[in-house]
């Protein structure tokens, strides 16, 4: 059988299968094979209560035939379909996901007639195949002979798109219609039935309802049916939680706003719903009917004139993006959207304002911008991370595989206690075997408590509802257990690490001396006329807005921007500077540079960074590269300034020359010093983090010597730093950044170097890194990472995985994407919240420590002048618009903890999450770090002391179940309800344990299987069973006339009193020694509502063991205990926790947490790397 490798980001392999026939699938035919057998020869040869017995048998195995093809896509394929190797035969596919993007499913295969016309018409192939697989199609391609998805019109080259003029007749729009569908995002809204039904489809699920089964033929209604009332109440909210987020993501659509659409060789008006890729349209600022703005509906690359976009509903940038046109690009070059950003319109982003070009070949009858569709629907960019939110709203895990092996694990125990039940039981011919398979099946689905998937959401979700709280959206709940794993933190420095408002210091570099010009009137006209008109800065409803940097550069010159790209000064004396054309910031260029005309004179203006804009003056001088590193090693950012005059030509000249021509033979203006100052809170955050065992690293696209400087602020740097540079282009040393002390390069002291002294590289150090196979000798040593692009941002994160770190990467939602969604937990800052419609849940981010402060005065609150002074006292009965902002707040932060039951993920809605990674804070701040770190760390704890909890649990069920048993010891019915109703309560409470507010050194256990966790489950189970034995023993002398049949029914006597007794006292004992509370969240004392709990069970163990109230003894069926027995079991159950306690104190001493040993994947990895080469 061939499986198709796909490779893609979703899809990584496609196997083929055929549909059987219904009567020729392996759940009917064997079936029915046997259930004849049973008729014909078992029924009439042995006893009908066996023959029942049998025939209850067989229907179980049918049953879970029928239900595992529903579990287990795999066995579901080998049931119902046969394995095929010609495409043309198959009829459906199984598709297997790359990881961590969900699990296998298997789907229909589709055939269409090529439509006629088509490029596979025309070829004469036969029909096209395909698949959908999350809202994504994938379709067969002969040449390459496997799946390929779905092409749209993104790479091609600039010169292709600018002379598109849409599709041409009817022929092509039908054929692209049938290609790529409507521009809609269509995802049926499921009913709360179907819902359900999946929800008790699910494996743990049925098993229960099969327990309470198995516990109703052995006579415990009342517990039976608490449990099955408890599992349909906690699935009915389940379910209708997912609901709520399903139909919540529903009102998500593309904007149907009317556009004209160049078709058929004329402009038409269409829906936006009605957009193909190839369409050629006209786009701008357009608003509805209550004045909001409308969204752009595809992804389009714009052609001709310019725009001004609000990304934030995608990137949570508020600062408006400028979008330019491809006119003036190289025509043979490729377009890529991830560098080309700047020339799409994404979906979904809004249009704050537009300028058309006149001067295209295409007139726009309503003056907009021209701009072609390249992606509809769900590819777009809004339908991507729609595609993130839908596909992670399944149940939430954590350690899914983990928790599946701990339960074999218990099982293998169980199968022992059954067998040795089984083998007693056969030896006695009068025994029942109707009860004695009872008796087995009890012991075997004991193991799997019923609280079990509840525990295992609850621990992910508090989580979720905690950090939701805070402003910390998560699209991808399974990756909060890896931030307790977590072991370096990596940061992004520019508005992460260091604050977003820039200082201008001054200019330096113009002449010998390395002072710092701070008297702006001493500065040469030209190097003044750069700051001010060399920028991105746009008027946006009379604002300006843009880059803090150049905003400040404006503001130190005195000079003003007007809204028709006009520089000029306050004072009188000098020309103003008209902007002709921008060639924008581009950071695989590190500069910018634009043509202005200055009374009739052209210029062209150009900044960047030192080192790159001195490959490209004509005269570099002397102490050029002196006087830049002074300032970067304080910490400033420095912007070297250049320009050069142009020939007289027409403006639209001017606009089409060539950006490398305009860039090069520069007159060197100076350099421009800013200060970044670093945040309040950055160097407290990252030395909190220093402390609790994380490794810390910058990665920056700023220059080495401001990053090693920050670096050393914010703690990250502690030693004597050395920064990796190449002398002579060809050999590398390591050079301390005051240049005193110069050690040569060899990647095999690379290691030793890195004990004494903080090593540092930029990224122009990668190529030869790469080229010499020493990626996994250096850089998983490295501290600072310099000069960075973004895609060797992606390359340190995959290094630092690979060599088995577990990282966390921290930045902004801009250029640090792919980094973010590379690191095990990527957070995304996003320094201000887009504004808020009512009703919008980037609203309901707010702490409750807002209520406190008084909130600025907003749209609503503007028409009472000075709201925030005149907030009158509670007499008064008139509301401020103040007071009417705080009670709204409020009622989103009640509305909130309705949401949050504690069972249910919080809702992600689109304006909270980012399609930069799976964490997204509302922060100006690297806080959320360790908010995101805390709930890991907790998460971690409650599942791991969680599954010892029940492993102990467990492992004494089977042993009451199956040795005592034998000897007649048997439960009552309320005993057991009221057993369950306890350990119901210890789970919920432990779940709610809050994280301590100070991250620990100490690291919790990453794994449940470890020494730790074995030796502490054997050595408590050997405690509790000699504690359970001598109890027995004890009650057993007080009654040793009595014979009691193993299947009779329960009688009260003493050894079933002592016997619930000692259980319960176990029980209370087990959560009580195993619950882990500080370092990681609150001790006993803390979680108030577990610690009621306990002293409730141990008052309750108190109470009946005394004897105090008999009415209330009788009710639980329990015998008077002898005088000197009840002294003796309240004295063995004190020695018992503390024989527990002091062993789990013992071995959480021998064997803490640990930083993982990476340094011998980081040898292994190099190894291979070398052999690869």
């Amino acid at each position: 059988m061939v499986m198709y490798q796909v490779g893609g980001k979703v899809v990584q392999g496609v196997d083929l299968l055929k549909q059987r026939h219904w009567t020729w699938r392996l759940d009917v035919w064997p079936f029915a094979i046997l259930y004849s057998l049973w008729l014909i020869t078992v029924a009439p040869s042995i006893d009908f209560t066996d023959a029942l017995i049998v025939l209850g048998g067989l229907s179980v195995l049918h049953i879970l035939v029928l239900l595992f093809t529903a579990w287990s896509v795999d066995f579901g394929c080998f049931v119902q379909f046969s394995k095929v190797n010609d495409i043309r035969l198959a009829t459906a596919c199984k598709i297997t996901p790359a990881k961590f993007s969900g699990s296998k499913e298997i789907v229909p295969l589709h055939s269409r007639k090529p439509v006629a016309g088509s490029s596979a018409s025309s070829a004469g192939n036969a029909d096209e195949i395909y698949f959908v697989f999350r809202k994504q199609c994938f379709n067969f391609s002969v040449e390459s002979n496997t799946f390929c998805k779905l092409p749209y019109p993104t790479k091609e080259s600039f010169g292709y798109y600018l002379k598109c003029t849409g599709h041409g007749s009817e022929a092509k729009v039908a054929i692209a219609t049938d290609k790529w569908g409507r521009n809609v995002f269509d995802y049926p809204q499921p009913t709360f039935k179907k819902l359900m039904k999946e929800q008790v489809m699910e494996p743990f699920f049925v098993f229960q309802v099969f327990c309470v089964g198995l516990w109703c033929l052995d006579e415990y209604w009342y517990y039976s049916l608490f449990t099955l009332a408890m599992l349909f109440l906690f699935e009915s909210t389940m379910a209708k939680s997912r609901l709520k987020t399903l139909t919540e993501l529903r009102r998500v659509r593309v904007d149907s706003q009317i556009l004209m659409v160049h078709r058929c060789g004329k402009w038409v008006k269409l829906s936006g719903t009605d957009l193909l890729p190839g369409d050629v349209v006209s786009i701008g600022r357009s608003t509805g009917q209550n004045g909001e703005d409308k969204t752009v509906p595809a992804d389009m690359l714009l052609l001709a004139g310019n725009a001004i976009a609000n990304e934030a509903i995608l990137t949570g940038e508020s600062t408006p993006q400028w979008k330019v046109s491809i006119s003036g690009q190289n025509l043979e070059a490729k377009l890529s959207i991830k560098r080309d950003k700047n020339h799409i319109l994404f979906g979904g982003t809004k249009i704050l304002q537009h300028t058309p070009d006149k001067t295209f070949h295409l007139k726009a009858p309503d003056g907009g911008c021209i701009a072609v569709v390249l992606r509809t629907g769900f590819e777009t960019s809004q339908g991507k991370l729609m595609r993130t939110i839908l596909f992670s709203t399944e149940r939430v895990t954590a350690n899914s595989w983990e928790s599946g092996l701990f339960i074999l694990f218990l099982v293998f125990f169980a199968i022992i206690a059954a067998g040795y039940v089984l083998k007693k039981g056969l030896e006695d011919p009068t025994r029942s075997k109707y009860k004695l398979f009872l008796s087995c099946s009890l012991i075997i689905t004991s193991v799997i408590p019923p609280e079990l998937p509840m525990e295992l959401s609850i621990a992910v979700n508090t989580s979720l509802i905690a950090l939701a709280r805070r402003g910390i959206f998560c699209t991808e709940p399974f990756r909060i257990p890896f931030a307790g794993k977590v072991d370096i933190c990596c940061f992004d420095k520019t508005g992460t690490l260091t604050s977003d408002d820039m200082e201008f210091q001054g200019v330096v570099g113009l002449d010998d001396n390395e002072n710092l010009e701070t008297d702006m009137d001493k500065l040469p006209v030209h190097t003044v006329q750069i700051l001010a008109a060399c920028h991105a800065l746009v008027f946006v409803e009379n604002k300006l807005v843009g880059d803090p940097l150049e905003k400040a550069a404006l503001k130190g010159i005195d000079w003003i921007y007007t809204s028709d790209e006009k520089a000029m000064p306050k004072k009188s004396g000098s020309h103003a500077v008209q902007i002709i054309h921008r060639h924008h910031f581009a950071s695989h260029l590190k500069r910018m540079g634009v043509i202005v005309r200055i009374q009739e004179q052209f210029f062209a203006f150009v900044k960047g960074a030192p080192e790159t804009i001195q490959d490209r003056l004509i005269d570099v001088p002397s102490t050029y590269v002196k006087t830049y590193k002074k300032y970067t090693r304080q910490g400033s950012r420095v912007l070297a300034l250049a320009y050069k005059s142009l020939p007289e030509m027409a403006v639209s000249e001017a606009r089409n020359l060539d950006r490398d021509q305009v860039e090069n033979d520069l007159t060197f203006a100076g350099f421009a010093v800013f200060n970044c100052p670093i945040r309040s809170d950055s160097a407290t955050v990252l030395h909190e983090l220093k402390s609790s065992s994380h490794d810390l690293v910058m990665i920056t696209g700023d220059q080495a010597l401001t990053a090693c400087h920050v670096a050393s602020q914010v703690h990250i740097i502690s030693g004597p730093a050395l920064i990796l540079v190449g002398k002579n282009g060809s050999s590398f040393e390591w050079v301390s950044p005051d240049e005193t002390e110069i050690i040569s390069y060899s990647e095999k002291e690379v290691e030793a170097l890195s004990d004494h002294h903080d090593l540092c590289i930029g990224g122009d150090c990668f190529e030869m890194l790469q080229k010499t196979g020493a990626v996994f000798k250096v850089i998983p040593y490295v501290k600072v990472f310099a000069r960075v692009a973004p895609e060797q941002k992606e390359l340190i994160l995959n290094t630092f995985k690979s060599v088995g770190r577990m990282t966390l990467m921290c930045g902004d939602g801009t250029n640090d994407v792919g980094a973010l969604k590379q690191a095990h937990v990527g957070i995304a800052l996003l320094n201000a919240v887009p504004p808020a419609q009512s009703g919008d849940a980037s609203s309901k981010t707010e702490n409750k420590a807002v209520k406190t402060k008084k909130p600025k005065p907003t749209a609503e609150t503007s028409h009472s002048a000075g709201s925030a002074n005149n907030i009158t006292t509670p007499s008064n009965r008139h509301l401020t618009a103040a007071e009417k902002q705080r009670q709204k707040l409020q009622k989103m932060l009640d509305e909130m903890n309705e949401e949050s039951d504690g069972r249910t993920a919080p809702v992600v809605k689109l304006g909270d999450a980012s399609m930069a990674s799976p964490f997204t804070a509302k922060h100006a701040s690297v806080a959320p770090t360790l908010d995101i770190i805390r709930q890991g760390r907790s998460t971690l704890v409650t599942t791991l002391q969680m599954f010892k909890i029940l492993g102990l649990n467990c492992l004494a069920t089977a042993y009451v179940l199956s040795v005592m048993n034998l000897d007649g010891v048997k439960l009552g019915d309320i005993q057991a309800t009221i057993s369950g109703v306890f350990t119901a309560a210890f789970f919920l409470f432990i779940s709610h344990a809050r994280p301590l507010q100070t991250l620990s050194a100490a690291r919790p256990h990453p794994n449940i299987f470890c020494a730790y966790v074995f030796l502490s489950l054997l050595g408590q189970f050997a405690i509790h069973l000699f504690f359970l034995m001598s109890s027995v023993n004890e009650a057993s002398k007080y009654m040793p006339e009595e014979c009691i049949e193993p299947d009779s029914e329960f009688h009260p006597n003493l050894v079933n009193t002592v016997s619930y007794m000692v259980n319960m006292m176990i029980q209370v004992a087990t959560f009580a020694v195993n619950y882990m509370g500080h370092p990681f969240n609150q001790s006993i004392p803390e979680n108030k509502p577990f610690k009621i709990a306990l002293f409730a069970a141990v008052g309750f163990f108190t109470v009946i063991t005394s004897d105090l109230f008999r009415d209330l003894n009788d009710w639980l069926k329990l015998e008077p205990l002898p005088e000197g027995m009840r002294g003796k079991l309240m004295l063995w159950a004190t020695l018992m926790f503390l024989g527990c306690y002091g062993w789990e104190r013992m071995l959480r001493w021998a064997f803490p947490g640990r930083m993982p040993a990476w340094r011998r994947r980081q040898q292994a990895a190099a190894a291979l790397d070398k052999k690869q080469l």
